[in-house]
């Protein structure tokens, strides 16, 4: 597997960890780092041993605590416009085809967050904290925290949020809807593996597409979004999985999915 400087990819048979290895700047987010989770993220595209990606940060106590602020103090107002900065990142994790989970294991603050947020699925344990203090800096998360955010708890927490830059536990996170899961850190990648285990169970094809489906009809307004899930549905119906899936259900036996 590729070697990077600031992140470690670790696979465990379908499963593949991306953990981001600064703990000594509580895995602050730097351009190069972020730039190696783009890399990581294509070389992973490209394996088909791989079929779910697991983010976490080195150590116990920070996922990501945002992102470098010795970088962040010399951006400019042209740095937000140029390619392949954090949000266009954090929408690749996003739309990637993939699933990804996020495994908060402490601090995950501004970028952190912001990158927890564009999972499909977060998970925290009892030490994990969320916040996005951006306005402390006189500027705004900028990765999708505005928006995101917004849309997963609800426009009055994350204004409270947002605006107060108060940081919130695992079990506050929980109670709003931010993370679906909160567990002793003991318990984490236990729990992470197991819900990636059941994901794992499931047709490839039709994870693919309801990823799709969730995220597209999401943006757009309810009939539009049932057209969309349809013609996912309509694909599906053509593919030896769909086949394969009910064959197995019928006859009582685990399938065994191809990804055709």
């Amino acid at each position: 597997m590729h070697a990077f400087k600031n992140i470690e990819i670790t696979p465990k048979g379908q499963l593949c960890y991306i953990t981001i290895n600064r703990p000594e700047l509580r895995n602050a987010l730097n351009t190069e780092t972020l730039q190696e989770i783009a890399s990581a993220l294509e070389i992973l595209k490209a394996d088909d041993s791989v079929g779910c990606i697991i983010f976490t940060g080195k150590g116990e106590k920070s996922f990501a605590a945002g992102a470098d602020i010795g970088q962040l103090k010399e951006k400019t107002a042209l740095d937000v416009f140029r390619p392949n900065g954090m949000q266009e990142i954090y929408d690749l994790i996003e739309i990637y085809e993939k699933p990804t989970i996020a495994m908060v294991n402490g601090f995950a603050l501004g970028g952190g967050c912001e990158l927890a947020l564009s999972c499909d699925i977060r998970i925290a344990s009892t030490n994990a904290k969320f916040g996005l203090p951006e306005l402390n800096l006189s500027i705004i998360p900028s990765a999708g925290g505005t928006q995101r955010l917004a849309r997963m708890v609800g426009k009055g927490v994350a204004l409270d949020m947002i605006l107060t830059g108060k940081m919130i536990s695992g079990e506050e996170a929980h109670r709003i809807g931010l993370v679906s899961e909160v567990v002793p850190p003991e318990e984490l990648q236990a729990m992470a593996e197991e819900i990636a285990a059941k994901i794992l169970a499931k047709g490839p094809l039709a994870v693919r597409l309801a990823k799709l489906s969730v995220h597209a009809g999401f943006e757009t307004d309810q009939k539009t979004g049932l057209i969309i899930e349809k013609l996912a549905q309509a694909v599906l119906f053509t593919t030896e999985d769909k086949k394969e899936g009910t064959s197995a259900f019928l006859e009582k036996r685990r399938p065994e999915f191809a990804s055709r």
